[in-house]
């Protein structure tokens, strides 16, 4: 069925979610840990370079031999900029745009990478996607994380139903193998938080656990904005001997948000002034998971691998928008209640050996995936709103009417393989294919309608790496990626390809990581909003681009993160005519950042004082696909100051927008959307 959703997406102006892996989290790991057939990764809380992977085939492995391009944001770089929501994390990752639609819009994650929204399908955690529909999207607490990993370019053979510009998969804490502890307090200007993560170890190492809470009272710099959380996590594992292992996992989230607001074109307001109703402004969701990581080595090269989760989520969302300088001219009112349920397994056996002289991984695996979606969506007129003489009406001027109460379920099933042959120990061939089964149906409660489709494809994936020396590797790779529809099923489901050549080099005696990569990705069936209440499928995007990352501790008192992405985005193909050629809607051309932390070594009478600055540059793009709306690109610059008062204690400053600066991060048929102000933290931290 055809959805006029546009119109809503000003409103909403959305598409989004949340991610996925495993990990392991030791306090004794050095940045160096041993790789492991547990399909875990290093622990990274003491450094800004993770030389292991799990994202970039699925199975734990050397970022140097991997034939793909993936950045890790560790701990110590979550938590040096205290960053935290995702799109903080990632804000300083290559090829990664963020801050889609600025002024504190916190209903999603947003982000995408290498040209393409990711926000729909490329949300995983531990592995597992995190999907959604509608307006229906799960998100992260940030503070439940213990790394971010990012996978770039079309990956479906390895994780399913994505968009190709890649993933972005949150690592969840789990418990460590020794006692560990923390507690801290945030506090700024609108700004109150606290929270804990700690767990020990029983004396026999059989059992282990992990408590993880937080609380916050927030808002962002526009007024009647927020940001109230409470997030509780706990985890324990049950380890027997050195070859089993299970992880049971849950966690409760409740965020009191509320959606951003574009301005009527250029006018002379603050921006810190809402245009829309008090009363009728929240993006409040109850989100709970419940899953387990269970791990069995037979000890023959043989392991079995079980992750799964069920997660539920309650979304209430109301929104009033569409203020312009005629006073008397009505806005629009919108209002979503819905509840979601999802459901997703992933069996896998790895085997692990020598052949004919090579060594040899060989990953299979049967993945199941469910989510179902119940939404009553309304829409409607609101009185006007005089916005250089602001007088709010309440909910009493909002007038509600239905517009769209569905169901959509999608039910998944597919098996992939993936083979991996070490030869030489110089190179390293991965070939993998995946096959999905999606059943998807749509029920209209209003219309008493229900349509079903079956999408199917098998995807595959080639990737070959040279290690020239052992500090040096160059790899090429193709993929593919395959993403069906939902809010249409008379249309085809979006494919992409993607061909990428790249080279890393990771000096020897240095904690360093560097990476440079050119990629050529395509998609077709893509959509696009053809008027403000429509959206169809055009024809064909493709984006090439060159990406530069680099993580370097020059010293354990010096440390550099630098990222530069170039994108030549062009829509190719039209089948609505009029904008082959032009670049499509908010993709930048450049994308650039650097930060830097220099430590001050303390005396008896002083402690370390660490300084860090990071600037970001973001190009200009344009607000639609005609290439009519052109926004300026910016340039920001983020601050901070840590005083180490003692071992176990510190005291830390972070500013983001230095120096304050004004800018549009997008402009949405005809509305403008501002991007963040200058916010100021301060955290005082106890480790133990």
């Amino acid at each position: 069925m055809r959805r006029g959703i546009a119109l809503l997406l000003s409103c909403s102006a959305m598409t989004l979610p949340s991610i996925a892996l495993a990990q392991s989290a030791d306090d004794d790991a050095t940045p160096l840990a041993t790789i492991t057939v547990t399909g875990q990764a290093d622990a990274d809380d003491t450094s800004l370079v993770a030389q292991t992977n799990a994202s970039g085939g699925k199975i734990a492995s050397d970022t140097l031999d991997t034939a793909a391009s993936v950045s890790v944001v560790t701990q110590k770089e979550i938590e040096a900029r205290n960053a935290n929501t995702i799109e903080q994390a990632l804000s300083y990752t290559a090829g990664v745009k963020v801050d889609q639609w600025g002024n504190g819009d916190n209903r999603y994650d947003y982000y995408m990478i290498r040209g393409f929204d990711q926000m729909s399908t490329g949300a995983y955690r531990d592995g597992l996607p995190v999907y959604g529909d509608g307006w229906t999207y799960p998100r992260f607490e940030t503070y439940g994380l213990e790394r971010v990993e990012i996978l770039k370019g079309s990956n479906a053979s390895l994780f399913g139903l994505s968009a190709p510009g890649g993933i972005v998969n949150g690592i969840t804490k789990i418990p460590k193998d020794a006692k560990f502890g923390e507690v801290y307090t945030t506090f700024g200007k609108d700004h109150a938080e606290i929270g804990t993560d700690f767990g020990d170890v029983s004396a026999d190492g059989v059992w282990r656990y992990r408590f993880t809470a937080k609380w916050q009272d927030a808002s962002g710099s526009m007024d009647h904005s927020r940001d109230d959380r409470r997030y509780v996590a706990a985890a324990v594992t049950w380890a027997p001997n050195g070859a089993t292992e299970l992880t049971l996992m849950a966690d409760f989230s409740q965020r009191n948000g509320w959606p951003g607001k574009g301005f009527p074109g250029d006018v002379d307001l603050d921006t810190d002034t809402f245009l829309g109703e008090p009363d009728f402004n929240k993006f409040d969701t109850i989100q709970k998971n419940l899953g387990y990581q269970f791990r069995h080595d037979f000890g023959n090269g043989l392991t079995f691998r079980q992750i799964a989760r069920y997660s539920w989520l309650d979304l209430t969302y109301e929104d009033v928008y569409g203020a312009t300088e005629d006073a008397s001219a009505a806005r629009t009112a919108f209002s979503v209640d819905s509840d979601q349920r999802q459901f997703h397994l992933d069996n896998q056996l790895e085997y692990e050996t020598d052949l004919a002289g090579m060594r040899s991984r060989t990953l299979a695996g049967i993945e199941y995936s469910w989510i179902k979606t119940n939404e009553d969506v309304r829409y409607g007129p609101a009185s006007g709103i005089d916005i250089y003489n602001i007088a709010y009406c309440g909910r009493a001027c909002i007038t509600l009417y239905p517009y769209l109460d569905w169901s959509p379920k999608r039910e998944t099933v597919s098996g992939y393989l993936q083979q991996e042959l070490t030869i030489a120990d110089r190179w390293i061939l991965t070939v993998g294919g995946r096959y999905d089964n999606a059943d998807v149906t749509v029920v209209d409660h209003n219309a008493g309608t229900t349509e079903s489709k079956t999408f199917s494809d098998f995807t595959k994936r080639v990737g070959l790496t040279w290690k020239a020396t052992d500090e040096v590797s160059v790899y090429g790779n193709y993929s593919e990626s395959f993403e069906p529809n939902v809010w249409d099923l008379s249309e085809d489901a979006k494919r992409g390809k993607q061909y990428e050549v790249g080279v890393k080099y990771r000096p020897a005696g240095a904690n360093a990581l560097f990476s440079v990569a050119a990629f050529d990705l395509t998609q077709t069936n893509v959509e696009s909003d053809i008027s403000p209440t429509e959206k169809r499928q055009i024809g064909k995007v493709g984006v090439r681009g060159i990406e530069f990352e680099g993580k370097f501790e020059v010293t354990e008192r010096f440390g550099l993160t630098a990222g530069y992405s170039w994108w030549d985005a062009e829509i190719r193909e039209d089948g609505i005519g009029g904008n082959e050629g032009n670049r499509p809607a908010n993709v930048p051309k450049t994308l650039a950042s650097l930060w830097g932390d220099y430590t001050v070594q303390g005396n008896g009478a002083r402690g370390d004082v660490n300084l860090g600055l990071g600037v970001r540059y973001v190009g200009s793009i344009w607000g639609d696909d005609a290439n009519t709306v052109k926004v300026a690109g910016h340039t920001l610059f983020d601050a901070a100051v840590t005083y180490e008062v003692n071992e176990q204690t510190t005291l830390a400053l972070n500013v983001s927008n230095l120096f304050d600066k004004e800018y549009v991060s997008t402009i949405y048929y005809g509305s403008m959307y501002y991007g963040d102000g200058r916010t100021v933290t301060a955290s005082l931290r106890y480790k133990w």
